[in-house]
């Protein structure tokens, strides 16, 4: 069709994948608790496709108090099993715990360096890497600025936070842009 957006190869026809597509994959975000929601999702993503965990992503919301760290810091066995009774996330019990785990760390990672965000950041030299694929297959499943990443934040502690997982949170956050060639949000495309 004509009238059609073109949008990486990626994007099924679903609703919900051409809404993250359209209007936050790319775009970089500074929000320390949407951050932390991200890493969260890309975790729980580790094995799955993307697409199940953003239709579950209401549920992720509910569940884990809106990724507010510092609640859910604070979580103890009761929400643990809570938590692996909901039909609504992934019961996968590691990757809960990891939530918990992660929002421990990641309080850590504020009080040292002011923000989440000014940690993460300094991976992609505070500006967002903007890519220029012609093709998807072109796009690497992680690259040394998600490897570096992931060194440092294994030996802080963090969990699910291998080098794939994290490029993928570093492409869903916009500190990388991978938009390809015939996307209509390619930076300096003007159609």
């Amino acid at each position: 069709m004509s009238g059609e957006k073109q949008r990486c190869a990626w994007v099924t026809d679903d609703p919900v994948y051409i809404a993250y597509h359209d209007q936050e994959w790319g775009r970089p975000v500074h929000d320390d608790q949407h951050l932390f929601e991200m890493l969260s999702l890309e975790g729980a993503q580790a094995g799955l496709s993307w697409i199940t965990i953003l239709r579950r992503r209401e549920h992720y919301r509910e569940a884990f108090d809106g990724f507010a760290p510092q609640i859910v810091s604070k979580y103890g066995e009761d929400k643990v099993s809570e938590l692996l009774q909901n039909e609504g996330i992934i019961r996968n019990q590691l990757k809960i715990r990891s939530v918990i785990s992660n929002a421990q760390v990641f309080l850590q990672v504020q009080e040292e360096f002011g923000s989440f965000d000014r940690y993460a950041w300094q991976f992609v030299d505070g500006e967002p890497i903007v890519n220029h694929w012609e093709t998807h297959e072109q796009v690497p499943a992680w690259t040394e600025e998600s490897a570096r990443m992931s060194k440092d934040m294994k030996k802080r502690g963090f969990k699910f936070v291998g080098p794939t997982i994290l490029y993928a949170f570093m492409q869903a956050t916009g500190m990388v842009n991978d938009h390809t060639k015939g996307c209509f949000l390619y930076p300096g495309r003007s159609d």
